[in-house]
């Protein structure tokens, strides 16, 4: 008797920030979890937490991304266990070095290229087959920096407008296969994403000093919501800012960050 199959959510670069987050929230939803990052460490420990968070299955696999064979073996996996994708989220991705274009270092460029838009490619035309076959929804991780370009992000913001791009370009192209496609576009989130770009927690942290920045459950709760939506509705694409960032560039900090307006807030309160 051929093995009943469960329909599963598949998660990229799930072992930090955005991707770990989002992990934990679908478990305590009760989703089925395929998650993948490069550090295997870091996701047995995060397999146990969303077993615990409600999950019925969690497997995870170490995969790289930018690895077309290694996401292809991913692909075999699931094939021999009839495994079902309902929700493929592309999460994996960084950034490195805020150097000027002509200071920058090429491997670093070619790190931001490899991961955030070949890797998406890989990951996203594998499982394809897997997704036509239930009707799922892709969710790509894309960023602000995909509609906006900043002095020493060229290539990062590059990208980002390649997932923008590629985001849109993927719903015409699946158009009839009831197949929904959604960019999410976060300003600042306070995650790993900083430390790996700088390369130093004490810069790191002071990108996100005096205001209050996006926290990963808050991109969490608004991925789940997109994919929690009738399958008649497509949520094409959502840019969210916490609410110090006025855009790119414009942050508000101190005295008149959201965050030390709490008191005047409360006096609203019901």
């Amino acid at each position: 008797m051929k093995k009943k199959s469960k329909c599963y959510t598949l998660i990229t670069g799930a072992s930090a920030g955005i991707g770990r987050a989002t992990a934990l929230m679908a478990a305590a939803k009760n989703h089925n979890l395929i998650l993948t990052a490069r550090r295997l460490d870091r996701l047995q420990a995060l397999q146990l937490e969303c077993l615990k968070a409600g999950a019925t299955d969690v497997q995870i696999f170490e995969v790289d991304v930018r690895n077309r064979a290694s996401v292809e073996a991913l692909a075999q996996q699931m094939k021999a266990q009839n495994i079902k994708l309902k929700n493929l989220i592309n999460n994996a991705g960084l950034a490195k070095g805020t150097e000027l274009f002509q200071n920058a270092d090429l491997n670093n460029f070619n790190e931001m290229i490899d991961t955030n838009v070949k890797g998406l490619l890989n990951v996203t035309r594998i499982m394809l087959p897997f997704l036509i076959e239930t009707r799922g929804h892709i969710i790509n991780l894309g960023s602000v920096a995909g509609r906006l370009v900043y002095e020493g992000g060229s290539v990062y913001c590059a990208s980002k407008f390649a997932v923008r791009a590629l985001t849109e370009g993927l719903r015409m192209d699946l158009k009839g296969t009831g197949i929904r496609v959604t960019n999410i576009a976060p300003g600042m989130v306070n995650t790993d994403f900083s430390l790996v770009r700088l390369g130093n927690q004490q810069k790191a942290d002071s990108v996100y000093s005096d205001m209050m920045p996006l926290s990963a459950n808050d991109i969490a709760e608004t991925i789940l919501w997109c994919v929690e939506r009738p399958a008649h509705v497509n949520i094409q694409e959502l840019v969210i800012y916490p609410t110090d960032q006025a855009t790119v560039g414009q942050v508000v900090r101190g005295e008149k960050s959201i965050k030390n307006l709490t008191e005047f807030d409360k006096s609203f309160e019901e």
